[in-house]
């Protein structure tokens, strides 16, 4: 394989670090407080945020040379019309990097601009999507026309291009020499480096914490352990006494090198990411870089990651070169005049939803995880050792890093064959168009799924993943049995193919039953043998009051010493000692570790267990429920709101009946059945719905009554930098009582709110012609940009787009201030802006006033009618 000619370095500095490893080979310390395994770029950048904070008792230890890894095979780009959460983490990288160039270290940082290509409307409206809420946050970005690409770059064909996003502020670094330097002021601090050693394993005390880790060079005693491994991360997490999952799996990656291309010395060229044609390229000296994602990628290395891995993956890069040739050359013209390029392949890390892995470990105290960068190391580098550093010295995330916290995910994500499949698709997805609520994967699925599965998709169930749980999205009414499965249509940005299936799903809801199976939801069982440990121990941490009559539910907050959110449930008391705890499927893993870090110390008497498998639950919801369901029991099911009991129900029992639904109608139960009779009472509830007009309905549909309704969720509108005052959820708080969060709630009620939510109905959208709000469109107040959008749907009731996001104010934000006479309110969608009308309150939301039931259930009628009419058309 032909090698590209090496780059430029900073020579003092690689010397330097040079006999710093020559002097201290094979010398290893007893101890250090942090241990970090890895020593590229994230390794290095996490050991020289701990330094900046004050914690200079850092060994580093490389298996090989430093640098030895995918770190200096990397082309170093730094794009920055991300997601926001995103966007976030790459501005601290490039925050980390210009305080390196500060203290005099060339970074071979350079500035050069980023032109983002479109060759279909719809990528055009993704772009100018994030577009603009990238430039209410403060990135410079401009629409060009083709005619006006060739300008900024006159390598590049505008054949078949509708335009393009340029954002001037993108750019590049050298990976070799920043890598060195972060080494060099780490060591200048106190970090120790060794290389040649490589860590066996890492040990743990009595409490399940990190307090060393076995070399084959010795034992190191340790406090913390930061695994940075990269691509060896996987495997480096079977090496404790409890399994620290960390699902990464890595994948071939080819690029090329343009070879006496010669572009002039005063060209600073852009980056181009042609979306539409899976590359991207970067200006190198005089030539061009030019990198590809395959429709289907392929798994770099079949088992484990060898040591000496370049060795596995040379041999075939002109194959993969032949099948995107002729695309490179009809966007590059150049390159027909130019020499044979030099192909190159490395291996990119990949974890299974292309977002970066960082935080502490579930299961192990002081194991914290950061790898995964998805294909580009440096653009997360600086920002993931920034924000780990500050997790491990903090004790907490300092900002909300859900999005990217290893316990996003659930057990199965670390099995290898899951991987190996995922990854062939997250390769292709890395430049695909993400749909809203449309795009799902296609690999590595029908691993979690309820006993209704087989049963709900020969009923037309179109079904999408949360945790990895199958769960239907909707139900296609037009599928008949014997033909193809029913599947998601062609996705779209504007009114969505699944929409006329709505229609009939909340018709259900509001006029007869509707049922929909929500078992992906995490469950969890708190028990002891002691009434005062349990109750005390759940009165700390839940902010309303948890020592509530047996047979009862509440709606509580678990949350931060901040007062923000870390999750949000509903406790079911089932006996003096044992209640039963239903949060959202994404915290299955995350809250069960957060309760048991918040026991009290020397617990003995409480449990905390996971029954997420355990049943199947239903929510039967409408105004006919009670009497359908009522026809199968013998049991009186006339419970007050946020009741429970148990009933059978046909021939099954123990099946645990609560009052409250999760689309925001007082008319629903929820049956939480275990999980052997499910068929059975699915089966029961469906024959006798014949007779009440029951139909199935997605989690689509139940989304957008809860929208509609105003009530905000975990992970949506509830983050852990989001507090109950802000959320509006006030009334779920008990201030009579002590709880984790409390004085952070107090202080913020004294000093005043900095945001709230609201609920925003568009009053100039036609929902038939026009893109819809998905979520993240930024909010004007006065034509000023105040928040985000963070949920939104079509409002059956209202006939209106609803939206929720937040709103925020330099002073108190209140109810007058938000209600102000006088004051306009408009949500950017795709560069368009719509008036909308804000509300603060569920009680102030027309159609939901009690004096206009008859007329709301009238319009609601009215507006399906109508909707049916359409669809036969």
């Amino acid at each position: 394989m032909l090698r590209i000619a090496p780059r430029k370095v900073n020579s003092s500095v690689l010397l330097s670090c040079q006999r710093y490893y020559n002097e201290h080979h094979g010398n290893l310390p007893q101890s250090a407080r942090v241990v970090i395994a890895g020593s590229g770029a994230v390794a290095n950048a996490v050991a020289y945020h701990l330094t900046k904070q004050g914690w200079s008792d850092v060994l580093v230890l490389e298996q090989n040379t430093i640098k030895s890894g995918t770190s200096h095979f990397s082309t170093g780009l730094i794009g920055l019309l991300k997601p926001f959460s995103m966007r976030k983490v790459i501005e601290e990288s490039l925050t980390t990097y210009r305080e390196l160039e500060t203290l005099g270290y060339d970074l071979g940082l350079k500035r050069c601009g980023s032109i983002n290509l479109a060759q279909t409307q719809d990528r055009m409206i993704a772009l100018k999507r994030r577009m603009s809420y990238s430039q209410v946050e403060g990135l410079e970005c401009e629409l060009l026309e083709p005619n006006e690409i060739q300008r900024l770059h006159p390598y590049v064909s505008t054949e078949g291009l509708l335009g393009a996003v340029y954002v001037p502020d993108d750019c590049y670094v050298d990976a070799s020499k920043l890598c060195d330097a972060l080494i060099d002021v780490a060591i200048k601090s106190g970090v120790q480096y060794r290389e040649h050693c490589q860590v066996k394993y890492v040990l743990t005390d009595s409490q399940d914490g990190v307090c060393g880790v076995d070399t084959d060079l010795g034992t190191v005693k340790c406090e913390y352990f930061v695994n940075a491994a990269g691509m060896w991360s996987r495997e480096l997490g079977f090496k404790c006494d409890k399994t620290v999952r960390i699902p990464t799996c890595s994948a071939e990656h080819y690029y090329l090198t343009t070879r006496n291309l010669s572009i002039p010395e005063n060209y600073n060229l852009p980056c181009i990411r042609d979306y539409d044609n899976s590359h991207y390229s970067r200006q190198m000296d005089d030539e061009l870089l030019i990198g590809w994602y395959e429709g289907e990628g392929q798994t770099a290395f079949e088992k484990t990651v060898p040591r000496n891995w370049m060795k596995d993956l040379q041999g075939h890069e002109h194959v993969h070169l032949e099948k995107v040739w002729d695309r490179l050359l009809h966007r590059y013209p150049v390159l027909n005049d130019s020499d044979a390029p030099t192909v190159r392949v490395s291996a990119n890390t990949f974890t299974p939803d292309s977002r970066w892995i960082m935080g502490e470990a579930p299961g192990v105290d002081r194991y914290f995880a950061c790898a995964g960068t998805n294909g580009n190391t440096f653009q997360g580098a600086g920002g993931m050792g920034k924000y780990v550093s500050e997790w491990i010295v903090s004790g907490r995330p300092t900002t909300d890093l859900f999005p990217f916290s290893i316990q996003r995910f659930h057990a199965l994500h670390n099995n290898r064959n899951y991987l190996q499949q995922r990854v062939r698709e997250i390769v292709g997805k890395h430049y695909q168009i993400q749909y809203p609520n449309q795009s799902e994967y296609q690999y590595a699925r029908k691993l979690r799924t309820s006993p209704l599965y087989s049963v709900l998709e020969l009923r037309g169930g179109v079904f999408g993943t949360k945790m990895a749980y199958e769960r239907a999205l909707y139900f296609d009414t037009t599928y008949r049995r014997g033909e193809p499965l029913p599947s998601m249509p062609k996705p779209t940005f504007f009114k969505p193919p699944y929409f006329n299936f709505m229609v009939d799903e909340n018709a259900a809801c509001r006029e007869t039953v509707g049922i929909i199976d929500i078992s992906s939801f995490s469950k969890i069982k708190i028990s002891s043998s002691s009434k005062t440990d349990v109750v005390n121990y759940l009165q700390n941490v839940c902010c309303n009051n948890a020592d509530i009559e047996i047979e009862t539910c509440m709606k509580t907050g678990m949350l931060n010493k901040n007062g923000g959110y870390e999750n949000e449930c509903i406790i079911v008391r089932q006996t003096p000692t044992t209640f039963f705890m239903i949060s959202p499927s994404s915290q299955q893993t995350k809250i069960l570790e957060w309760m048991t870090d918040n026991l009290p110390k020397n617990n003995r008497t409480i449990k905390l267990s996971d029954h997420t498998s355990s049943y199947t639950v239903l929510n039967v919801t409408g105004p006919k429920a009670h009497s359908m369901i009522s026809e199968l029991t013998n049991s009186d099911i006339n419970l007050k709101h946020f009741r429970y009991k148990q009933i059978n129900i046909g021939f099954a029992s123990e099946i645990m009946v609560m009052k409250y639904s999760h689309t925001g109608d007082t008319n629903g139960y929820c049956l939480y059945i275990p999980s052997e009779y499910a068929l059975h009472v699915y089966d029961e509830l469906t024959k006798v719905g014949i007779d009440y007009g029951a139909k199935d309905v997605g989690t689509i549909t139940q989304r957008s009554m809860r929208v509609e309704r105003f009530i905000p969720l975990m992970g949506d509108e509830l983050t852990s930098d989001v507090t109950p005052l802000e959320a509006g959820q006030d009334h779920y708080i008990d201030f009579s009582k002590e709880f984790l969060g409390k004085a952070a709630l107090l202080k913020q009620k004294e000093s005043g709110l900095k945001k709230r939510l609201v609920l925003l109905m568009l009053e100039d959208f036609d929902v038939e012609a026009d893109i819809w709000p998905w979520g993240s469109e930024p909010i004007f107040r006065n034509s000023e940009y105040v928040g985000n959008v963070t949920t939104a749907c079509y409002g059956f009731l209202s006939g209106k787009m609803v939206c929720l996001g937040y709103v925020d104010g330099t002073d108190n934000v209140t109810r007058d201030y938000i209600l102000e006479p006088g004051t306009t309110y408009h949500i950017d969608i795709a560069n368009r802006f719509f008036e909308a009308t804000p509300y603060v309150n569920r009680k102030d939301l027309p159609y939901l006033k009690e004096k206009q039931d008859e007329m709301r259930a009238t319009n609601f009628h009215q507006k399906a009618s109508v909707f049916r009419e359409k669809k036969k058309v």
